[in-house]
């Protein structure tokens, strides 16, 4: 019971009764007794983490985490777009005519994952990454530039699995579920930070207060039992490094590439 439990909130079920209730489970003080068993069963390092275990008051709590001071190194160089999250690249390309092409075997439209922004016109041919973070992950997600917020957006949605068995078996699971979009401007252009939900309970959530101006690996937002960060570039203004593939497994700060001036 106690595995199924557990493996439920973190494997994400589409079903939404599932959904509610393992999501409020988690965000009620008898969630506290299953965090030592969710931290063996997925192997967290418990030692990263920012307080002690028996510190936490829920499940949610713990899986939202913030890490100690010092854990994650933020790449200097200003050129550099790094790594919003500690993930799995599970898609990774140029963007062509509008279309991201082949992630887990389907295509998608740039235009679709937006939401049909006006801004979708900038990404047409530009850069795509899918990161997926599992349940052995930290769930915080930050800011993989320095420069401006200039547009967030919140486009409800499904609550599909996005693991490996959502991306291939479910149709376009990144465009019809849940997002929080982020757009920021930097010093070469912009990019978009796609934020892709896979519960209907509060999945994604922005750090309050809410800043405009940001630093490269700044604390943006964070899921609770999620998921996945698409990141765009807009046409002709970043580089990928060299061994930048689907397989490759970054974290947070880590130069992902080269922005190039607009």
């Amino acid at each position: 019971m106690t595995k199924w439990l557990l493996r439920s909130m973190t494997e994400l079920s589409s079903r939404k009764w599932i959904s509610r209730i393992t999501g409020r489970f988690a965000q009620s003080p008898a969630s506290r007794r299953f965090i030592p068993r969710f931290a063996r069963m997925y192997g967290i390092r418990v030692d990263e983490a920012e307080k002690r275990l028996e510190e936490y008051s829920t499940l949610n709590e713990f899986f939202t985490r913030r890490l100690k001071p010092g854990m994650r190194i933020i790449e200097a160089d200003s050129t550099a777009l790094v790594s919003p999250v500690d993930a799995l690249i599970t898609g990774a390309g140029p963007i062509t005519a509008g279309t991201i092409l082949n992630v887990k075997g389907q295509d998608y439209t740039v235009d679709e994952l937006l939401n049909r922004s006006p801004r979708t016109e900038n990404y047409k041919d530009g850069f795509y990454m899918v990161l997926y973070l599992s349940p052995t992950d930290y769930h915080r997600i930050h800011t993989p530039v320095e420069g401006m917020i200039v547009e967030r957006e919140h486009v409800p949605g499904k609550v599909y699995p996005v693991n490996e068995f959502g991306l291939r078996n479910m149709r376009r699971v990144l465009s019809r579920n849940e997002r929080l979009i982020t757009y920021i401007r930097h010093a070469g252009a912009e990019v978009a930070v796609v934020k892709v939900g896979a519960m209907n309970v509060s999945s994604i959530k922005y750090v309050e207060p809410r800043q405009d101006k940001v630093e490269k690996g700044q604390d943006l937002a964070y899921f609770e039992f999620g998921s996945t960060v698409v990141l765009l570039t807009e046409d002709e203004t970043f580089i990928p490094r060299s061994d930048l593939k689907t397989g490759l497994k970054v974290r947070m700060g880590e130069k992902l590439g080269t922005i190039l001036p607009k």
